[in-house]
């Protein structure tokens, strides 16, 4: 009995010291130097930093560099476009026709006719210089100068306006006139290609004009080219007035021998209408006549 009382106390003395060494490293534990808790707070915040900017650094790189690349990028891409423009009609280019004929008519009367056309531009935007002189025997010649503006509607027709200069020194009065003209420029059909315009001028001077042409081949240098001009006349208060209507009608058939694509003789063979002038205090009264012509001339391309 007295040594279960023994072993009794010694566990409990065994159990009070286990409770007291617990209590003791709690308060160590919790008594701890703040200063050494701060310190090692300052060192994880400063890693923290470190480590937030070694992250951020790769970022800001990554970010100037698609806009460096970028901006190559858009140069590369213009140049792409204006070369393509180049390469689909963008580039700028000029072509100048010169052409002489001489006709006759049944009668044995003779007309020289000449023309110059000239064209600077792009396929959308285009400038027309076109200038047609008629000389008569014995007389002077009358001048017909155009300067167009031409703008592509599609791939196949364009709309023009501009000037149009009218010179004639045979006539005593009005040997000058300065008008509008508007119109279309393309390629009709059948491959006709047709100049149509409007014209307006001075003393309520309104007319229509209408040329269409085709190349038939017959071989790659001889070509066969029919063609139809005509002049309607809407009103005219001019001093030399014309008559009123279809004034002047023309129907040709032109052959030509291509020795190149720059030098083109030709004989042309055409049957035309004329209505005839109003009678006013500066002309006499001109009935309608048809007239045959045929003669020949050489065309130039540059």
């Amino acid at each position: 009995m007295h040594i279960i009382n023994l072993f009794a106390m010694s566990t409990l003395s065994a159990s009070l010291l286990l409770l007291s060494g617990q209590s003791v490293a709690q308060e160590q534990h919790h008594s701890m130097p703040k200063p050494q808790q701060s310190g090692q707070s300052t060192e994880v915040h400063k890693d923290h930093a470190k480590h937030h900017q070694m992250a951020t650094k790769p970022q800001t790189v990554a970010e100037e560099k698609p806009q460096s690349l970028q901006q190559e990028q858009s140069s590369s891409d213009e140049t792409d476009h204006a070369a393509h423009i180049k390469e689909h009609g963008g580039q700028v280019y000029q072509q100048t026709t010169v052409e002489s004929k001489w006709l006759r008519n049944d009668d044995g009367e003779g007309v020289l006719k000449s023309e110059l056309e000239i064209r600077i531009g792009t396929d959308e935007n285009k400038v027309f210089i076109k200038v047609h002189a008629d000389q008569a025997e014995s007389q002077q010649a009358e001048y017909d100068a155009k300067v167009l503006y031409s703008r592509m509607l599609n791939d196949f027709w364009d709309v023009q306006a501009g000037l149009r200069y009218l010179n004639n020194q045979n006539r005593e009065v009005d040997q000058e006139q300065v008008g509008a003209i508007v119109g279309i420029h393309g390629l009709a059909p059948y491959f006709f290609e047709t100049d149509a315009y409007l014209f307006v001028g001075q003393d309520q001077q309104v007319s229509f004009a209408l040329e269409t042409e085709r190349d038939l081949l017959l071989t790659q240098k001889l070509i066969l080219k029919p063609y139809l001009d005509l002049n309607v006349i809407f009103s005219d208060d001019s001093s030399y007035a014309k008559k009123s209507g279809l004034n002047t009608a023309q129907f040709g058939l032109e052959t030509r021998y291509e020795i190149n694509k720059k030098v083109m003789p030709f004989v042309d063979v055409a049957y035309g209408y004329n209505k005839g002038n109003e009678e006013t205090a500066w002309q006499p009264q001109s009935s309608s006549e048809n007239e045959w012509q045929y003669g020949f001339g050489i065309r130039f391309n540059f």
